[in-house]
């Protein structure tokens, strides 16, 4: 399985030797057939959507794999468009006293010369129908039930292939699913599948297998295979998106700017930060629309309003001074954690002294590459910007709702995405509770940061960010 299967092959389809299931997409115009091939695919670009009606013309077709085969072929048909008087033609093609199946009379319907004509549009809709193993008839639940889907129905069900509807647009006010349900008991078909394809429900598509399953019981092992490969990358994607966020919020978190102390330099070192956290979080909502396959326009409108900074030095966290070689006492490390400054350290010791910093932390003094160089621009006077707190929190909650948002989100949705009601949801928890002990880590280790020019790759950071990331999947 690759990250990006299942794999979508946009082309012409026959038939291949490994007998997938071939589904028909049918239904009225303009109920979200296109829509609902975007969403199963994960392809913003198949098909067009539009909301005038009859834009899809012709039949195209697309593949989903699983475990690297062509589990199922979808097929996406023109919308019926003239069901009633179809029917109508249809009686008039059977003779009084002559009985035919269903399917006969719809193969003596599109052996006549108006399946040429007038109901070219609903003749090619027929024909891929009988060439297919069943149909998905789209519904767009906020119509009214009417004669017109009733006579598109019976002109389906004729074709003697299962019919599996599926209410679309389930989210709006105006929806009227219990309308369609009843509709479609009275009509025999029984087994009915809410699936919106704007915000499918999470569980939307392993409903939609299960239910052609019980239809195509043939097929229920290639369906059962190709749940099993969705809930796979559906778990990866996720995965990958925590780490994703971890890796921002390490980068951000570490980064560390030097600054002589007047307000002037401090506030271009603050203007410098800002900038590049945003860009930082823009790197990180740019990979995580395209790991769940979106475009950059659907989230347009995401300024951050950085303005938190810290003046502070953040220098003597417990793991840091142990990758530096400082070993202090369990009183030091308690004290430095409480918040103990620099100034305690280096009160009355000249530069000529500093050798004897470690002894007076009661270890050894190593890694001046690192630390050394930080002590003396603070012996200088120099400070130090990072973000603030507040600033991370935010950044932390507005990218795990936009993954939520991600994972609710439909590749037929046409709006920008809005994360502000997930935004609430998530708020809640990391405003309550501390940062994460990996953050406050990061704090202490400015060499963690891509974004200076002092970034060292390490195991102990690789490991870090794997534990944040397991944190933010659990919030």
């Amino acid at each position: 399985m690759t990250p990006d299967s299942p794999i979508i092959d946009i082309t012409a389809i026959t038939a291949s030797p490994g007998q997938p299931l071939r589904l028909a997409v049918v239904g009225h115009t303009n109920t979200g057939k296109t829509s609902l091939l975007r969403t199963l695919s994960r392809n913003p670009d198949f098909g067009e959507v539009r909301d005038s009606p009859g834009t899809t013309r012709h039949v195209e077709g697309l593949r989903l794999l699983a475990g690297g085969t062509t589990a199922i072929e979808l097929f996406d048909t023109p919308g019926m468009e003239d069901g009633m008087a179809l029917l109508d033609y249809l009686e008039q093609l059977t003779p009084p006293g002559e009985r035919l199946d269903g399917p006969a009379r719809i193969q003596r319907f599109l052996a006549s010369p108006e399946s040429l004509r007038r109901f070219e549009q609903e003749a090619r809709v027929l024909r891929k129908l009988l060439e297919c193993d069943a149909g998905i008839y789209v519904v767009d639940a906020r119509d009214p039930v009417l004669a017109k889907h009733r006579d598109e129905l019976a002109i389906l069900s004729a074709c003697g292939h299962p019919l599996l509807p599926v209410l679309n647009f389930t989210h709006s006010p105006d929806q009227r699913i219990d309308e369609w349900r009843d509709a479609m008991a009275r009509l025999g078909l029984h087994a009915v599948v809410e699936f919106d394809t704007i915000a499918p429900p999470l569980e939307g598509e392993d409903q939609l297998y299960d239910k052609l399953a019980l239809l195509l019981d043939s097929h229920a092992h290639t369906l059962k295979a190709l749940k099993q490969d969705i809930a796979q990358q559906r778990l990866q994607r996720h995965q990958e998106a925590m780490s994703l966020v971890a890796e921002m919020l390490i980068d951000i978190a570490a980064l560390r700017l030097s600054s002589p102390p007047d307000s002037a330099d401090l506030e271009k070192a603050a203007a410098t930060l800002r900038e590049r956290a945003r860009k930082r979080e823009q790197q990180a909502i740019d990979a995580l629309l395209k790991r769940y396959n979106f475009r950059p326009a659907d989230f347009p409108n995401h300024a951050l309003p950085l303005q938190g900074e810290r003046w502070d030095m953040d220098l003597f966290h417990p793991q840091a001074l142990k990758d530096m070689g400082i070993h202090v006492g369990k009183g030091m490390a308690a004290g430095a954690m409480a918040g103990a400054t620099l100034d305690m350290f280096t009160a009355g010791i000249s530069l000529g002294a500093a050798t004897l910093l470690g002894a007076a932390a009661g270890g050894l003094w190593q890694g001046a590459d690192k630390l050394g160089r930080r002590l003396m621009g603070r012996m200088r006077g120099y400070q130090e910007v990072t973000v603030d707190d507040a600033v991370l929190r935010l950044l932390a909650i507005r990218e795990l709702a936009l993954v939520a948002a991600l994972e609710r989100r439909g590749h037929a949705a046409q709006e920008p995405i809005d994360v502000s009601t997930l935004m609430a949801d998530k708020a809640e928890t990391l405003r309550k509770d501390k940062l994460p002990e990996e953050l406050l880590e990061a704090r202490a280790t400015p060499e963690w940061s891509t974004l200076t020019t002092h970034y060292q790759p390490s195991s102990r950071r690789a490991e870090t960010v794997k534990k944040l990331a397991a944190v933010l999947q659990n919030l």
